[in-house]
C-alpha cells in the first residue's frame, strides 16, 4: 500500500454546465486550478448556451445532484466549497440536507438568478427557498447588481443603492455579502464586502474595455472558495480574488473567443498545484 506523504487544498465546485468554457463549473475548474488547488465538482443544470447568450436550461434531477454530492464527499473532502447555479427547489433541499452536515466546511455561495445577457434563470418559489435554506449555511454570498435587485426589489444603479442593497441582503439572513459592481455604469468600478457585524469593505478597479467578461461571477466566488482553501481569512481572501478577477479581465481583454461576450484569461499566472505538508 502506498503511504500517503502530502496532499492538496481541495475545492468542491457545484455548479452548472458551460459548453464553451467560460463559466460555470468550467470556469470554476480554471480558477481552483490556476490558483493551486484540486477541483473537484458536482453537475446541476446543463444550459444550452454561448458566448452570445443563454438559449435554454435542463436541470440535473436532484437525486443525481445528491448522489453526486454524496460520492465526492465520501472520497476526496473539500477544505471549501462553491454553489453555483441551483435551478430548482428540490436541487437546493438536496445540497442542504447533505453539506448541514459538515458545517465546520466553508462555503462560498453565487446566487445565480439572472445570465450576463439578462435571462432570468429562477423562478421565485426557489429564490425564496435560496433565501431560506442556502443564505444560512453559506460564509459569503456574491451576488451581483441584477442578483441583488431581485433578491431585494430594489434597482441598484449607484454606490448609494448597493450600500441599501446590501444591507437588506444581510437582513435576509446573509452572514456576509460581496455586492459586484461590475454592472455599474461607472469609470470604476466598486463592489462592497458587508459583514454581519455591519462593516462594509469597499473595492474599486478601473473598468476595464472589453467584452470579455464572461464567468466573471463564477471566477471571482471560486478564486474567494480557493484562498480560502490555501488558509486565508474570509476578508483576505475576498480581497485576493477581487484582484485575481481584475488581472484575468485585463489579461484576456484583447483575445476573440466566440462572437459574444468572451471569457477572462484564468492562467494569465498559473500556480502549481499547493502541496500541503
Amino acid at each position: 500500500m502506498n503511504k500517503k506523504t502530502h496532499s492538496y487544498p481541495s475545492v468542491l465546485t457545484i455548479a452548472g454546465f458551460d459548453g464553451v468554457g467560460g463559466a460555470g463549473i468550467q470556469g470554476d475548474i480554471k480558477t481552483i486550478s490556476a490558483l493551486g488547488c484540486y477541483a473537484t465538482s458536482v453537475l446541476t443544470a446543463l444550459p444550452v448556451q454561448n458566448t452570445r447568450g443563454v438559449q435554454s436550461v435542463y436541470p440535473i434531477p436532484a437525486d443525481v445532484v445528491e448522489a453526486q454530492l454524496r460520492a465526492v464527499l465520501d472520497d476526496v473532502f473539500p477544505d471549501a466549497i462553491k454553489i453555483g447555479m441551483v435551478h430548482t427547489t428540490a436541487i437546493v433541499h438536496s445540497i442542504v440536507n447533505t453539506l448541514q452536515r459538515y458545517p465546520k466546511v466553508p462555503v462560498v455561495f453565487d446566487p445565480v438568478m439572472v445570465s450576463t445577457s439578462g435571462h432570468r434563470l429562477l423562478e421565485d418559489s426557489t429564490i425564496a427557498v435560496i433565501v431560506k435554506k442556502l443564505f444560512p449555511l453559506a460564509a459569503v454570498i456574491t451576488p451581483n447588481l441584477d442578483e441583488a435587485a431581485v433578491l431585494t426589489g430594489v434597482s441598484i444603479h449607484t454606490v448609494d443603492d448597493m450600500q441599501a442593497a446590501g444591507k437588506k441582503i444581510i437582513e435576509l439572513g446573509a452572514r456576509s455579502v460581496l455586492l459586484k459592481g461590475g454592472h455599474l455604469n461607472a469609470i470604476k468600478l466598486t463592489s462592497l464586502y458587508f459583514t454581519g457585524d455591519g462593516q462594509i469593505q469597499e473595492f474599486s478597479f478601473e473598468k476595464i474595455d472589453t467584452p470579455n467578461t464572461r464567468g466573471t461571477g463564477c471566477t471571482l466566488s471560486s478564486a474567494i472558495v480557493s484562498y480560502i482553501a490555501r488558509g486565508s481569512s474570509l476578508s483576505d481572501a475576498v480581497a485576493l480574488a477581487q484582484e485575481y478577477v481584475h488581472q484575468a479581465i485585463l489579461n484576456g481583454k484583447d483575445a476573440r473567443v466566440g462572437r459574444g461576450n468572451g471569457p477572462l484569461n484564468h492562467f494569465f499566472d498559473p500556480q502549481k498545484l499547493i502541496i500541503n505538508s
